[in-house]
């Protein structure tokens, strides 16, 4: 029998819904789960998104990804070119495969929850085939990073760190539980899909990859690639959701939406990104630097596609994010390469000479600032005093981002304390923004603990492991100096010289 063409019936079965008999609407759709905002069924019928696909088609689609992925990879020794790669590439690696396999992990549920509960039947058909992405974006970059697992202790927590409270996993946690698990499915997905996947997903699968090809990396690029070719199909979610509440007149609710989660989202991608493309990236391998993507990608890209569906740009855009492009993931790095016994991955300072110089290229004035701060750390190890380059004491930490709270060193030093205090509590904030966010919903966030509370608490063992202990890491999980302090060789050199 004859296979009817799609185009003969897929529009009547992507837009099959039904008035259910035997229960109300609310109860098939609740609230608190489906659709914060009241909204008409009338609108929901309006649903259109932009990417259509049947099943047949995802699976062909996803095999003809599959097959080119895992050729790549089969195709080069990668046990082999990680003992050859330069220690800031291997610190990459072992940042990413730590960070990201969780989060699409957790993001299988995120769209599950939309299917179940969207009440557009074409948000439930792509929310669906979010959901399969995900799971395959799990096991992709899982199977990818466990080659490595006998290369380095690092490349376990690719499944143990979701398992885990370590300080990053609690970070990466808050934010994504916050954007993708905690909120109605109409809420969830303009987070998530819009602000989340397509405005920064790029940084790290796109820019990237870019760097990964160019360094020779072609199984880790492939990788990357096939995933965020999904990113872009399923972040449309968010688009007509937009519309819709815009119709529906909702457009205040949606501009907070996209303002909440896109600061929250950008913490998280500025310190994983960030410090991945500007310091773990070898210096004749970059691309561009973090800022450059950042202007392509979202100033660009995804403020032009925000204000052809109406809305503004964040309220904070011009005062707090646009400044802290040149700023943050310089402040985190430094955080991240002293703290780094408390990682699980081998941290690279990122600044010899010439790395510096092309960072004062990149970011005009950094010398003056975190260059300062670096000078100390250059100096201790210089003269073989290593150990005052891993502080003894616990960082204070943002109540709303879970990172540390870092500023802008030498002359322009100008932190202010933002906190907040609540039923006997005293809330820390890393920018008014973070602040913002949580005075918008106390009960949502102030029961939560950051890493610092959590030790002032009295939540962790005593004693000087007791922090590690907490964290589930032994000694043979604990970061250390990716290339043991050579990075500054290049200063040992001149000083001699001098």
């Amino acid at each position: 029998m004859g296979m009817l063409a799609t185009r003969d019936w897929y529009d009547l079965a992507r837009q099959t819904n039904w008035t259910p008999k035997y229960i109300s609407t609310e109860q098939m759709f609740p609230p608190q789960f489906s659709d914060g905002y009241g909204i008409g069924m009338e609108f929901w019928e309006e649903f259109d998104e932009p990417y259509k696909v049947t099943y047949r088609d995802y699976v062909q689609t996803q095999r003809e990804k599959e097959v080119g992925a895992y050729s790549v990879k089969s195709a080069t020794s990668r046990s082999e070119f990680y003992r050859k790669a330069e220690p800031g590439w291997k610190s990459m690696l072992q940042f990413h495969f730590g960070s990201i396999p969780f989060v699409e992990y957790g993001s299988v549920s995120a769209f599950a929850r939309m299917t179940r509960f969207g009440k557009a039947p074409g948000m439930r058909n792509m929310a669906t085939f979010g959901s399969l992405d995900e799971t395959r974006h799990s096991q992709i970059q899982m199977f990818f990073g466990y080659e490595f697992i006998g290369e380095h202790r690092a490349f376990d927590w690719a499944h143990k760190a979701p398992n885990t409270d370590n300080w990053v996993v609690i970070s990466e946690r808050h934010c994504f539980d916050d954007v993708e698990h905690t909120r109605d499915a109409v809420s969830s997905a303009i987070m998530t899909n819009f602000s989340f996947e397509q405005g920064f997903t790029n940084l790290q699968f796109i820019a990237l990859s870019a760097d990964a090809k160019k360094y020779g990396d072609y199984s880790f690029s492939a990788m990357l690639q096939t995933v965020q070719s999904d990113e872009a199909r399923h972040s449309q979610i968010g688009e007509p959701l937009i519309e819709i509440m815009l119709k529906a007149g909702r457009k205040e609710e949606a501009q907070r939406l996209i303002d909440i989660s896109f600061w929250r989202v950008w913490k998280q991608f500025s310190a994983l990104s960030g410090v991945s493309i500007d310091y773990y990236t070898p210096l004749e391998r970059r691309e561009h630097s973090f800022k450059e993507f950042v202007e392509n990608f979202v100033c660009t890209q995804f403020l032009r596609n925000l204000n052809a569906l109406g809305l503004d740009k964040p309220w904070y855009w011009d005062d707090h994010f646009l400044p802290d492009i040149n700023t943050y993931h310089h402040a985190q790095q430094i955080g991240i390469y002293l703290y780094r016994a408390t990682q699980w991955w081998d941290a690279v300072a990122g600044v010899s000479p010439r790395e510096r110089d092309w960072l004062e290229q990149k970011y005009p004035g950094w010398n003056d600032t975190f260059g300062q701060t670096w000078g100390v750390i250059i100096e201790n190890v210089l003269s073989g005093r290593t150990d005052r380059t891993e502080p003894q004491f616990l960082p204070m930490f943002c109540n709303m981002t879970g990172l540390e709270l870092t500023g802008i060193p030498g002359k322009n030093w100008k932190v202010k304390a933002e906190h907040l205090d609540l039923d006997g509590r005293r809330y820390h904030f890393g920018s008014p923004v973070d602040k913002w966010i949580f005075e918008l919903e106390p009960e949502r966030y102030k029961g939560h603990l950051s890493f610092i509370d959590r030790f002032v608490a009295g939540l962790m063992p005593a004693g000087p492991e007791g922090a590690f202990e907490y964290m589930n890491m032994p000694v043979g999980d604990r970061g250390v100096c990716g290339d043991n302090y050579a990075w500054a060789n290049g200063y040992r050199n001149r000083a001699a010289a001098e």
